[in-house]
């Protein structure tokens, strides 16, 4: 009877083996499927990051290499005194009172542009005085102020003032900026900046 026992026991065990390994070869293959599904997601994801990136990489690569392809001098700034001005509105009652810091291009400059600083001085108060407190309150009349005193303060230098007739009538908008920054690059002056700016 034992001999008996003994082979049945063997038959479950048999029968009991190859469905504990069948489950088992199921969880297997389940989890290296969600693995390799897993797997493949992830270098997907990273294939196009990757993509997105070397886009952005070459756009912005031309701009570094502009960067890269001149040397940045930092700038010098000039502070002049600041202005009380009586502004062009009816009565002749309102005034300004502005703070100018001009950018130079460099501090060897600042010493050029000091030996015109009473010419510039008196080019900047004409410039604002011809103002209505109306058009220096908006922000476009800022801007636009800052641009004729920028170009004001090319004059002593040979600056004319004026846009050529040439440029205004017929070139295009994108001829015009560039003539304007080649014509500003020459003169020691390169921006112009408000330190304060009051209108009573």
């Amino acid at each position: 009877m034992a001999g008996k026992h003994e082979a049945e026991d063997g038959e479950e065990a048999g029968v009991k083996a190859p469905a504990k390994s069948k489950k088992l070869l199921i969880i297997i293959v389940a989890a290296v499927v969600v693995l390799a599904l897993g797997g493949g997601a992830y270098f997907y994801i990273s294939k196009q990051r990757a993509a997105a990136a070397a886009e952005d990489g070459e756009e912005a690569a031309p701009a570094k290499a502009a960067a890269h392809a001149t040397p940045k001098v930092p700038p010098a700034y000039l502070p002049l005194d600041s202005m009380v001005v009586n502004l062009a509105d009816p009565g002749g009652e309102r005034v300004a009172q502005v703070g100018i810091t001009l950018e130079v291009s460099d501090a060897h400059a600042v010493d050029t542009v000091k030996l015109f600083l009473p010419t510039i001085r008196s080019g900047v108060l004409m410039l604002i005085s011809q103002r209505t407190a109306e058009q220096l309150l908006s922000q476009e009349g800022k801007q636009k102020l800052a641009k004729d005193i920028l170009r004001e303060t090319a004059k002593p230098f040979g600056g004319g003032g004026e846009e050529p007739e040439h440029l205004e009538e017929s070139a295009p908008k994108k001829k015009k900026k560039a003539a304007a920054k080649s014509e500003h690059a020459e003169y020691p002056v390169v921006g112009v900046l408000f330190s304060s700016f009051i209108v009573q």
